[in-house]
């Protein structure tokens, strides 16, 4: 959008001061724009680059005042400044064993091919950064690349405003990938807060499947490490073909002082299976953003989340799913362990438009909240159309039961250990449905530590 300034007797700096006020509508987010906009790119990206900063410039930082963000404050992200860092890291993320050769790590957004490897993989998939693709594989990727629904979201748009890079994983039709593809997104802050924009990019063509985990973290075991101050604004888009299967696993083990801002954007094609599991442990405060657009009828979508939270952490998750053809089914589980004063949000949407007959959808929070002063939100709901339809969603808050913690102490067990056991098993629900068994290990123990 262009704004005319008609000829006037404001002198020409008055008027473009004005021109710029009416299209920089919040100058924090313009600071953070022009960090994430300083280097520049050539071609197709940066013309995809100019048209979300121009949106941008459109935008404000969301408040409490708006409904999707009234339980989320962020004003305390407001009082920093963030910069762009290109630091990099010689020490690497724990492995998987499972992805030990289909491994791609990004260091404050910058890809690190020296912690890298994609040696052990079949015909047919492509795991690379933009820069290792091919032209042929450029040129496809623009028909994907900041093309899913909500990309005018204002963190998405500031994302897509500061491309540079990206992780791409695309498996070609009917190509099955055995091992788990390892995607990891490390922020390492330097003197200052700094602020990372990673994105990814998955497409699984017509009856493919692959299984990725998708991992943001710090640098752990670093002096210090827990105490940085960054913000990671994160974009996952994800296209699943006809018949495709994709099994997606996200976990977020932020530092204690960072803040998490992430969106992922799924497309379901007719008959095609998408499952999410996503965990949420790190972070001063994070959101999380999971859409999903049916584009096809009869497909099958489950999302399994876990938020474990304590101290003064805020965790948000919001998610939409649009069920827009017939036969639809999506199965929703999110679980909140809230300890201390921290305070967890979910709220998840459901659409059923007229067209989506005979759609089974079920939808279920529960929370469990290990302190008087913890606090959770919930706002589980259904927007319904359609008339020939099976849907069903539900909340629950809940403590640790003293009946519960004395059985367990009657068998032997101290008081402690029966709160850890109790914990675990709660969490353990949605834990033990991640199909990468060395991660599922990992997680387990981070609840039991927690």
């Amino acid at each position: 959008m262009t704004i005319q300034v008609s000829p006037s007797p404001i002198p020409n700096s008055d008027a473009a001061s004005l021109t710029a006020t009416l299209l920089d509508k919040d100058a924090y987010l313009i600071g953070l724009l022009n960090q994430v906009t300083a280097s520049k790119t050539e071609g197709w990206l940066q013309g995809l680059r100019e048209g979300a900063a121009n949106w941008v410039r459109h935008s404000t930082i969301p408040s409490t005042r708006e409904e999707e963000w009234r339980f989320t404050d962020l004003s305390s992200l407001r009082q920093v400044e963030f910069h762009i860092e290109t630091l990099h890291t010689t020490s690497l993320p724990e492995v998987l064993p499972e992805a030990a050769n289909s491994r791609l790590v990004f260091v404050n957004g910058v890809y690190a091919p020296e912690l890298s490897a994609v040696a052990d993989l079949p015909p047919g998939v492509v795991v690379s950064n933009l820069a290792g693709l091919s032209v042929g594989e450029q040129e496809a990727v623009q028909q994907y690349l900041a093309q899913a629904e909500g990309a005018q979201e204002v963190f998405t748009a500031l994302n897509t405003a500061g491309i540079t890079d990206a992780a791409v994983v695309w498996v070609k039709r009917n190509v099955v990938v055995e091992t788990p593809i390892h995607l990891v997104f490390v922020a390492a802050a330097g003197e200052s807060a700094t602020i990372s924009q990673p994105r990814c990019l998955v497409v699984a063509e017509g009856g493919s499947q692959v299984t990725l985990v998708e991992e943001y973290t710090n640098r752990r075991g670093a002096e210090g490490a827990e105490k940085e101050r960054y913000l990671t604004n994160a974009v996952t888009e994800v296209w699943v073909g006809e018949n495709a299967e994709v099994s997606h696993t996200r976990v977020e083990r932020e530092g204690g002082e960072a803040f998490h801002i992430g969106k992922t954007a799924i497309a379901q094609s007719r008959d095609s299976r998408y499952t999410c599991h996503a965990i949420t442990f790190g972070g001063r405060l994070s959101r999380h953003n999971l859409e999903i657009l049916q584009t096809g009828e009869q497909t099958q979508t489950t999302l399994n989340g876990l938020t474990m939270i304590s101290g003064k952490q805020l965790a948000d998750t919001h998610s939409a799913i649009a069920l827009n053809y017939p036969y639809g089914t999506s199965k929703q589980l999110h679980k909140c362990i809230v300890g201390d004063r921290a305070h967890a949000v979910f709220n998840g949407k459901v659409f059923v438009p007229k067209p989506a007959q005979l759609t089974d959808a079920a939808q279920l929070n529960r929370n469990l909240l290990l302190s008087s002063k913890a606090r959770v939100d919930t706002k589980p709901q259904l927007e319904i159309t359609a008339d020939n339809v099976k849907c069903a969603h539900g909340a629950t808050v809940s403590q640790l039961e003293d009946d519960e913690i004395f059985y367990l102490q009657s068998r032997g067990i101290d008081e402690n250990d029966a709160r850890k056991l109790l914990i675990n098993a709660f969490a353990a629900e949605i834990i033990n449905q991640i199909p990468v068994p060395s991660l599922r290990e990992i997680l387990l123990n981070t609840v039991n530590i927690d």
